[in-house]
């Protein structure tokens, strides 16, 4: 399996995720059905993005994954 996966590939699937998210439009619900839609979409932004960040490779036959969460320099 991880000789016929393409890295890169994967991870811009995941920025395309994350930026369909952002894109998403809120469906017609009020009060707590919206909050949790919105807080939903939240959640998969992060995850998405998280992931369309990371530095991939296959070592060893494992998918590794890095992602810097340090701050960025000012």
């Amino acid at each position: 399996m991880a000789q016929g996966l393409d890295v890169e590939a994967m991870l811009e699937r995941f920025r395309e995720r994350a930026r369909a998210v952002k894109q998403r439009p809120l469906p017609p619900v009020a009060g707590e059905e919206r909050t949790q839609f919105v807080q939903q979409a939240q959640r998969d932004f992060q995850d998405f993005a998280i992931v369309g960040d990371a530095v991939g490779s296959v070592e060893d036959g494992v998918l590794v994954l890095r992602v810097d969460l340090r701050p960025k320099e000012q």
